[in-house]
């Protein structure tokens, strides 16, 4: 059961930038149904949500994420800088003699 990959961080730092869940899924040759899908499919897997969206009218409504989103996507970056850096010194260690 897949629950974060690269991808779907993607996904969740573009709506962080952009405030639409539209225009992330755009960005990423989406449709906003499919990326809709992605991010419910996380938030069951993970027991709370990621993501608030207002309808749109004459506010503009948009899409933002949760603290527990926000805290998610910090804690993932964090997590992959970590690993490459690891991975990055293993490999001078092998290979650098």
């Amino acid at each position: 059961q897949l629950v974060l990959s690269e991808y779907r961080v993607q996904l969740l730092q573009l709506i962080a930038e952009t405030g639409s869940l539209a225009e992330a899924a755009q960005r990423l040759g989406l449709s906003y149904r499919r990326a809709w899908g992605k991010i419910r499919e996380i938030e069951r897997n993970l027991g709370f949500e990621l993501v608030v969206s207002e309808a749109g009218g004459a506010g503009g409504g948009g899409s933002s994420l949760t603290p527990e989103g926000v805290r998610l996507v910090a804690f993932y970056q964090r997590f992959r800088r970590a690993m490459e850096s690891d991975l990055g010194r293993e490999f001078r260690d092998l290979f650098d003699r």
